[in-house]
């Protein structure tokens, strides 16, 4: 993180996304033996999938890196 250049923005944040994930799922695995950050929420009698918001934080890092990529390609071919 302290050798990308001053002006990225989502670079750094995607990449504290992922690294956090990763290590609250480790911490999880280490602690309990599995993962314990699951929300699962329900309206009535109809449910939404659980899911693991360390997995969430890493899923929205890498699309964010991927968007960021993207966006570096299109601004290099735009000076080219």
């Amino acid at each position: 993180l302290a050798r990308l250049p001053r002006g990225s923005i989502w670079l750094p944040i995607a990449l504290t996304l992922i690294l956090g994930g990763a290590v609250g799922n480790l911490i999880d695995r280490v602690l309990y033996g599995h993962v314990v950050d699951f929300i699962s929420v329900h309206w009535n009698n109809s449910y939404f999938p659980a899911f693991n918001i360390a997995d969430s934080a890493i899923t929205l890092g890498a699309i964010m890196m991927a968007l960021d990529v993207v966006r570096e390609i299109k601004e290099e071919r735009a000076k080219a």
